[in-house]
């Protein structure tokens, strides 16, 4: 005598045996000891997730709630951690076991009928035709001078900080990213770059990573204070008996940006944690019997404070007290230092009074060369969609040059001066030439990617000062100016008879 039995999905998909036969005969059996049948047993895949309500479309002070959601058969491993998704299905409740003295708790929970991932770009921000139309009118009016186009946007990025050109030019060719490629080998070599700024307090370093996350369509903001490793890479946690994985920042900003502020107050044992998330863009898990690994492919951008009052003399490792490994993991290490300078002084002070004067509805400047957020975003995105450069021969042999001249310079910093800053070198080349709505990199953008990267030196090997990045400001001629810079840095090549 057999009889079917089906899991109870409310009763966390178990199956209880009955407490008598449910036979329907005319003469009752009274059995009560009950035996699965051998090759009658149906299995189907099963999956429980937890979605998490989106925090960027939440009010300020409001936590995210979070429900349990079932998938069973073909929805099974449609979705993974950190993705965005839109679920439908039918609400009803789950219980526990009954247990003696134990009371039996009710949580919602959702049987899913259908999953869609949205993680590709938000219909609000779609890219109509005539903006497309409107950047290539944009490019050819500034054909002549093209770095002067750009500066036009550099100035879109974080308006509220005056000045500060080489800050906002790491922002944008940081969240515009190079070309993810594939090596002979097979392994994958990151195209997203990573960005770290080492200032004095009141430098605007948080207003730059609040603002570059506005600018990303997927972003998550954290702070090293209040991160642990667990809470940066992923966490185990035991849930109904049962031991689940919870993704931290670095997971739910897969495919996005992750702003890291404090960076100093993590502990060195966490910051260890990161390095496999930003060169392999994975990080491996094997907690509590759960083996697995997670995609990690996001940008990483950090703020720091100086350790004590900076030192130019020394290298960045003693300045910061970061690790060799994870500063050459950055592809731009900017240091903002809150130096005195009357002249510079006086134009933010002018800035600041002239924005509190436009608030009041006083007109003083024009400011409507300064591109708005949403289209900074949209040109952003059509780039980094539609753009794929390729190195010209002129370009790497500036690049190659450029890195053997550093490797063989007496005042190089080992923690910069490795493979990693030549593919930081063709990264920031290929962002640039991005930025300036091409698919070739040119002379232009392998320079441009010298002097992002010579800004990052404690002692520069190329140029004889850098200045200030705090104190950089827009050129009126960028166009001229940068004719000096190439001279320069070309004569320097040529000079040391490796170009």
């Amino acid at each position: 005598m057999w009889f079917p039995l089906f899991p109870e999905l409310e009763s966390i998909n178990s199956i209880l045996k009955p407490p008598f036969c449910p036979s329907q005969q005319s003469k009752s059996c009274e059995g009560r000891n009950f035996d699965p049948v051998d090759d009658t047993v149906t299995r189907h895949d099963y999956q429980e997730i937890k979605i998490q309500e989106n925090t960027q479309v939440l009010g300020v002070g409001v936590i995210p709630r979070s429900i349990l959601v079932v998938l069973k058969d073909d929805l099974v491993d449609n979705v993974k951690a950190g993705d965005d998704v839109v679920v439908s299905g039918i609400l009803t409740s789950k219980w526990s076991h009954d247990l003696k003295d134990v009371r039996c708790d009710l949580e919602p929970m959702v049987i899913a009928n259908h999953v869609r991932r949205t993680n590709e770009l938000k219909s609000e921000i779609d890219i109509s035709d005539e903006l497309i139309e409107k950047f290539k009118n944009f490019w050819s009016h500034f054909k002549d001078t093209p770095l002067k186009g750009r500066n036009a946007i550099l100035r879109g990025i974080c308006p509220q900080v005056v000045g500060l050109f080489t800050v906002k030019l790491a922002v944008a060719l940081t969240l515009i990213g190079g070309v993810q490629h594939v090596d002979a080998s097979g392994t994958k070599v990151r195209g997203e770059s990573h960005l770290l700024l080492i200032g004095d307090p009141g430098t605007g370093k948080s207003q730059f990573l609040k603002f570059a996350a506005k600018l990303s369509n997927r972003a998550v903001i954290t702070t090293g204070l209040g991160s642990t490793s667990a809470g940066l890479t992923v966490t185990a946690v035991k849930d109904g008996g049962e031991w689940m994985l919870e993704a931290g920042a670095l997971v739910l900003a897969d495919g996005g940006l992750c702003c890291i502020d404090e960076f100093d107050s993590m502990r060195e044992h966490d910051r260890a944690t990161i390095h496999e998330a930003m060169e392999q863009q994975s990080i491996s898990v094997a907690k509590a019997g759960l083996v697995t690994t997670l995609s990690t492919k996001t940008i990483v951008f950090g703020a720091t404070n100086p350790k004590g009052q900076y030192d130019p003399d020394q290298s960045l490792s003693v300045n910061t007290a970061l690790s060799g490994p994870l500063l050459s993991r950055f592809d731009i290490v900017l240091v903002l230092l809150d130096t005195k300078n009357p002249e510079w002084d006086k134009v933010v002070s002018s800035h600041i009074l002239a924005e509190v004067q436009i608030e009041e509805g006083r007109h003083v400047d024009d400011l409507t060369m300064i591109w708005p957020l949403p289209m900074l975003q949209r040109y952003i995105q059509f780039v980094k969609g539609n753009f794929r450069p390729v190195l010209s021969k002129e370009a790497e042999e500036i690049i190659s040059s450029y890195y053997r001249l550093q490797r063989r310079s007496s005042t190089h910093n080992a923690a910069r001066t490795t493979v990693r800053m030549l593919e930081s070198l063709i990264r920031l080349a290929q962002a640039h030439a991005r930025l300036m709505f091409r698919n070739e990199v040119t002379r232009l953008d392998a320079i441009t990617a010298i002097l992002c990267i010579e800004s990052s030196m404690t002692i520069s090997a190329i140029v004889d000062s850098m200045g200030n990045a705090l104190h950089s400001n827009f050129s009126e001629e960028p166009d001229q100016e940068y004719a000096k810079q190439e001279t320069l840095i070309l004569e320097k090549l040529r000079g040391d008879d490796i170009y």
